[in-house]
């Protein structure tokens, strides 16, 4: 018998690749329904060869049974529905912020921590697009060597913020007196510091989400992180610079076989020949990219490295797949 799965905000950019990529990695769906508000309910679409007919999200429905209910239609839908789904005894694999900080609540990158999903039903966060590729990235090097301190500064493609920043985007590159509305300044030919609303502490909400759930996620809150959030004039792909202390002294040589066989990575670090990971070559694609990986010149248990990845795939919508499949791997 095949899996009964929802998607909640179909429509959307991460709820579109949600149902590509469950058709992508040969997921067993028996039942696909999709789920929208009333602007894009009767909307229609085909799911391996079945042509699915997006349905109006009301609490009834969400009161049915699933094996798993994929959302990704922001904190406000996932706060109201979610709870309701998890009380029917569903499980929910949320795509936004609402519930990732929540205790008792796990935060899941499978590759880092898919113990925390063994004997639990509920609902499952899906972390922060950023933290998930940093995790995938830093997870096995902190297992080996203990991080004692994370610097990352990001630079976020656009099509974080949804289809109307990619339009903007768009309409800038064309046009030099296209408005910014999704912005506060021009995104063509810029980059702007600020994601999403700054806290007190001058931090944005965006920086801060990275400190608190990487603790969470490697379930040590003694680390220093210090983030900042970055959005450029790219499409797709987010990447990141990160330096790192360390416990011990880390071998170059060493650190690059770490993650050459850790789940999920990819090194391309060449210098000499001008590779290293960019975000068109990593587009489309569900690996986290590495590279630019070498020793700080004045502390010698720090270094630096370069991180990309797909922010749609890896960073939401393949995360909340592979969390699907690490559960139905534990249940064979």
């Amino acid at each position: 018998m095949g899996l009964s799965i929802g998607v909640v905000g179909a429509t959307g950019a991460v709820g579109r690749k949600m149902v590509e990529i469950l058709k992508e990695r040969n997921i067993p769906v028996d039942s696909l329904r999709a789920f929208a508000s009333e602007r894009s309910a009767g909307e229609k679409f085909d799911f391996n060869g079945k042509e699915i007919t997006v349905e109006l999200l009301t609490e009834e429905v969400m009161k049915e049974k699933f094996d798993y209910l994929l959302f990704s239609a922001g904190g406000g839908v996932s706060e109201k529905f979610a709870p309701i789904a998890a009380e029917a005894g569903n499980i929910v694999v949320d795509n936004s912020s609402q519930w990732r900080m929540t205790e008792g609540i796990p935060l899941v990158v499978p590759e880092v921590n898919a113990h925390a999903l063994e004997g639990y039903k509920g609902i499952i966060a899906n972390p922060n697009c950023s933290t998930i590729q940093m995790m995938v990235a830093l997870a096995p090097l902190h297992k080996r060597y203990g991080i004692n301190k994370i610097v990352v500064s990001t630079y976020q493609a656009v099509s974080g913020s949804g289809h109307k920043a990619i339009v903007e985007l768009e309409g800038q590159m064309k046009d030099e007196s296209y408005p910014n509305k999704v912005y506060p300044r021009r995104i063509a030919a810029n980059c702007i510091p600020h994601i999403d609303v700054f806290n007190d502490n001058g931090f944005t909400k965006e920086e801060l989400k990275m400190v608190y759930e990487t603790h969470k996620i490697l379930e040590d809150s003694n680390i220093e992180v210090n983030a900042t959030t970055v959005r450029i004039p790219v499409f797709y792909g987010h990447s990141e610079s990160i330096y790192l202390e360390f416990k011990e002294e880390p071998d170059v040589k060493e650190v690059k076989e770490i993650l050459a066989n850790a789940p999920g990575v990819v090194v391309v670090d060449n210098p000499e020949q001008n590779e290293y990971p960019t975000p068109l070559e990593v587009a489309n694609t569900d690996d986290t990219y590495v590279g630019r990986i070498r020793k700080d010149l004045f502390n010698a248990k720090a270094l630096s490295l370069w991180v990309v990845a797909d922010n749609l795939r890896k960073g939401a919508a393949t995360n909340a797949v592979q969390i699907v499949e690490a559960m139905e791997n534990m249940n064979k």
